[in-house]
């Protein structure tokens, strides 16, 4: 199975889950920019909510990438919404990618927000959140 993990963050708490993930499944993170060079079934796809939105690099790298996209797990941090689920998904439907019902999502500091987050509980939680998806995704297509 090709994983991949790409992320986009401004303030590096995305880019702390993404290396966590990487660790722990051995697949190098790569910030939006590098564009995927072959075909992935899983693409851990990091990115937090700036102005109520996702960044256009997130969306560009969708677009630009769709080919290559085998199925996006959303990864995400914000201080104060939910995740990005629901904007990823819009975009992933758009470019008929398909996208994973699971996601992880915590809280990431911002201004006085959230100090300290991510932290090792979250960081270790989205590792446990990555090795069981691949583990359950590998299952079914045994």
């Amino acid at each position: 199975m090709k994983i991949a993990i790409r992320y986009y963050t401004r303030s590096g708490n995305t880019e702390r889950l993404a290396n966590a993930i990487a660790e722990e499944l051995g697949v190098t993170a790569e910030d939006v920019t590098v564009p995927l060079d072959e075909k992935t079934d899983v693409l851990f796809l990091g990115s937090s909510v700036y102005a109520g939105g996702v960044d256009k690099s997130v969306k560009e790298f969708i677009e630009t990438n769709k080919e290559n996209i085998g199925e996006i797990v959303n990864i995400s941090t914000a201080a104060l919404v939910r995740s990005t689920y629901k904007k990823v998904k819009k975009l992933a439907e758009k470019y008929g990618v398909k996208m994973a019902e699971e996601e992880f999502h915590c809280r990431g500091a911002f201004a006085i927000f959230h100090k300290g987050r991510p932290n090792e509980k979250d960081l270790d939680d989205v590792k446990a959140f990555a090795k069981k998806y691949i583990e359950e995704k590998t299952e079914k297509t045994e």
